[in-house]
């Protein structure tokens, strides 16, 4: 215990000599380190882990219709407001700048998609929601830049960033920075859990009480199924039917949840624990629990327990809906400790610690807070080349902003797309695309090797195209590929 109280004392020391960050950050930081030192439980019993009820997890489609008056409507969304999530970069799929400036579709980005989707619903209903975006240190320049672009909508942009955290060098617990790491490198973004005491220190939560906003609606930039409004394009689908039930209900916080597959086993699920609605994530599995989950990755015999689609059924799609008094008097409180995700990485040849954490795991330090079982609709977020596929082909059609399933795919799920390292970047995946294909009957694809693609190819079925070593396979103009496996151009 005496080598952690060292340990804490001296970063301290060190921290007190960052300039680059505020005196909130440097609070928000030590107290992080000191909650990680102290060795918090991050564990469940598994025992005690319970099956919400619906009460808990309210099935959607029970929900309360919005008022038919659309001047209710009206005052129900002038409560609101809605936050993106902009701190990551588009680096993973060989961009520069933030993800969020990335071509979606028809030329236009997320961010693009975004306050078209917000102008629409204020000029439909003669409301004013505001759009905040919370940046990171390393997408705050461009974001302001960009944002110039949409000053003339009829929308309020409003930007603030998140903290900025020194990374810990692992060997001697010393700030990155203070060892000459000045530059990006030695800082991070604390992960999204960050959104609640940014949006106080920033200034920005007071501002919007005063303006007699209620709840924020907060969802990752790049999840394209993220919207307040669909009505006029999906029956019976309006994300203002959500903010009408915590209203009523008076509900602190909703985590939207929505029925997991097997291509989402380690997303983290909701349970009922100790009386509290809690999210369960995979680093919090009990050990025994844990081996198996490994162990399943090799289809053990096993039943995995936490990955299992029988026992939980559900997984979070990180849209929040959080009530903004309840964000000041918890973070004011200092009552927000969320589980802390150490992410160990490499600088430079020198290991490296950050801690960060989630905004779903607030969910159990908030009054009355439920999930909501939501159309999976509401989950198509864009993390690779190969989601990039998916909502720039014909299964999908753009309605104002609005990224809407082409009702011709008979198939509920989305198909299965595999694309080689060769696609993984956004260049090289568009120039191995003449155009995209038609994929409205395709069930998977995997694509590897140095693949080419003409125009207006059809895919049906099962298509797998692995080019042999050293050869450039380049399907047709025209082709029409069904449950067909292509090594060479003699396959096609």
């Amino acid at each position: 215990m005496a080598t952690d109280t060292a340990k804490i004392s001296q970063l301290k020391s060190a921290v007190a000599n960052l300039n680059q960050i505020s005196e909130s950050e440097k609070t928000g930081f030590v107290n992080l380190v000191s909650r990680y030192l102290s060795g918090e439980a991050q564990q469940v019993e598994w025992s005690k882990i319970q099956t919400p009820t619906d009460e808990v997890v309210v099935p959607y489609d029970t929900l309360a219709p919005t008022p038919e008056d659309p001047e209710e409507t009206r005052k129900l969304l002038d409560k609101l407001v809605v936050l993106k999530l902009n701190g990551g970069l588009g680096t993973t799929m060989g961009c520069t700048g933030p993800k969020s400036v990335i071509e979606v579709r028809n030329g236009l980005t997320f961010l693009d998609l975004i306050v078209i989707q917000i102008e629409n619903l204020n000029k439909k209903y003669g409301c004013s929601v505001p759009l905040l975006l919370m940046n990171s240190f390393n997408t705050h320049d461009d974001t302001q830049k960009i944002i110039e672009k949409y000053s003339n909508s009829n929308i309020e942009i409003h930007t603030f960033n998140q903290s900025q955290y020194p990374r810990i060098v692992v060997d001697d617990f010393v700030p990155l920075p203070s060892k000459g790491h000045t530059d990006k490198d030695g800082w991070y973004p604390p992960g999204h859990g960050d959104v609640f005491p940014s949006l106080k220190n920033s200034g920005k939560l007071d501002a919007l009480l005063s303006k007699g906003k209620e709840y924020v609606f907060v969802a990752n930039s790049d999840n394209l199924g993220a919207v307040v409004d669909l009505t006029s394009y999906i029956l019976d689908l309006s994300a203002t039917e959500i903010l009408n039930h915590l209203i009523r209900n008076k509900n602190e916080y909703c985590m939207e949840v929505t029925p997991k597959t097997l291509a989402d086993v380690k997303g983290g699920t909701l349970i009922s624990y100790e009386g509290k609605v809690q999210l369960l994530e995979i680093a919090q599995v009990p050990d025994q629990h844990a081996r198996d989950t490994i162990e399943v990755l090799a289809y053990s015999v096993e039943v995995n327990e936490f990955k299992s689609i029988e026992k939980f059924k559900i997984f979070n799609t990180n849209n929040l809906w959080v009530n903004l008094k309840a964000i000041k008097r918890l973070v004011e409180a200092d009552a927000l400790k969320m589980e802390i995700i150490p992410n160990p990485k490499e600088v430079d040849g020198v290991k490296v610690l950050q801690l960060e954490t989630a905004a779903g795991a607030a969910i159990r330090f908030f009054d009355h807070a439920i999930g909501i079982n939501v159309p999976r609709s509401r989950f198509l977020p864009v993390k690779a080349t190969s989601d990039l596929l998916l909502v720039q082909s014909d299964l999908y059609t753009l309605v104002d902003g609005f990224v809407i399933q082409n009702p011709a795919r008979t198939i509920p799920a989305n198909p299965s797309i595999e694309l080689g390292p060769e696609f993984k970047k956004v260049a090289s995946f568009l120039s191995r695309f003449k155009s995209i294909p038609s994929i409205i009957e395709l069930d998977s694809l995997k694509v590897a090797s140095d693949v080419w693609f003409g125009v207006g190819i059809t895919l049906k079925g099962k298509v797998s195209i692995v080019a042999k070593s050293g050869v450039k396979l380049e399907i047709p103009d025209g082709a029409v590929l069904q449950n067909k496996e292509i090594n060479g151009p003699e396959d096609i």
